[in-house]
């Protein structure tokens, strides 16, 4: 239980330090990759074994660890374009629904239990995701010809967590979790370098510090969301898809008190029946545990 709660803590934290980006201008690339070296740097601070970088290759890990850290970056980009084109509730909401994805494979893959209090669970929950991250009236619009983004983005965030989860069960050590999540980092940080390079060279690239103070804020509780889950899918206190599912939605939930704690925004009705719908859902699924 606390893992879980950590880990919805720690990723409920990226969300307000998302928030002071624009209003401290920062660039959110340059934040972003300074953002995975301070993610790679915890996880070798935190790894409790002596680390021999010659070893980390011989993973069975270590291929898919450098996938993910391709995909963390390259969804990150895909929301970037799908927040331009069509808004931010539409990634809201592409990313979150995307927890669809790692609880059918848990249902498929690992015969995980499907009863009545875990399907009603699960149905609220996807329901309070949508109403709770549509912050405007008239609900999402989507040209037809940016459809592809947000579909691009559930499909990448749902991969993410179910490789997360599927490597977490299958190749990684109980004391290996602190250098898998490094070696994802380190991936996604190398690509992001590359991306910078190309903009120094084209003369779009210009340094700031508080570009690289708020990638250190962002990277500290990111390592951890990736920690604490992978910690809590070990605890046995649920099923994959019944971590998944409370941890997206109560994510959502927190996010949407805070906006209006921190940031004084305004809430829809929908907004809050989705608040009460996250509340309903993850104590259904909670039913189902115990």
């Amino acid at each position: 239980m606390i893992s879980l709660a950590l880990s919805i803590l720690s990723s409920t934290m990226i969300f307000v330090v998302f928030k002071l980006y624009s209003r401290f201008k920062i660039n959110t690339m340059q934040a972003i990759v300074m953002n995975y070296f301070t993610a790679c740097f915890c996880g070798i601070v935190f790894q409790e074994s002596a680390i021999n970088i010659a070893e980390i290759p011989h993973f069975g890990w270590f291929p898919f660890a450098l996938g993910l850290g391709a995909m963390f970056i390259t969804v990150f980009n895909l929301m970037a374009i799908t927040t331009q084109r069509s808004g931010l509730s539409v990634v809201s909401v592409a990313t979150k629904m995307s927890v669809a994805i790692p609880i059918l494979f848990g249902l498929l893959y690992y015969k995980e239990s499907l009863g009545v209090f875990k399907i009603i669970g699960i149905i609220l929950a996807l329901a309070a995701v949508y109403l709770a991250s549509i912050k405007k009236q008239d609900g999402l619009k989507i040209k037809p010809t940016n459809f592809i983004f947000p579909v691009l983005v559930f499909l990448g965030s749902g991969i993410i967590d179910t490789t997360i989860k599927y490597l977490e069960g299958e190749y990684i050590a109980k004391n290996d979790t602190p250098i898998f999540s490094a070696t994802i980092f380190a991936m996604a940080a190398a690509i992001g370098v590359l991306h910078l390079s190309a903009q120094a060279l084209q003369g779009k690239f210009k340094f700031q510090l508080k570009n690289v103070l708020g990638g250190i804020a962002l990277g500290i509780p990111n390592y951890f969301s990736i920690y604490f889950l992978v910690q809590a899918l070990r605890s046995g206190i649920l099923e994959s898809s019944g971590i998944f599912t409370v941890n997206n939605v109560a994510i959502v939930m927190i996010s949407t008190l805070l906006g209006i704690l921190l940031f004084k925004e305004k809430l829809l009705l929908k907004n809050w029946i989705g608040i009460g719908l996250a509340i309903l859902g993850i104590l259904f699924i909670a039913l189902e545990k115990w």
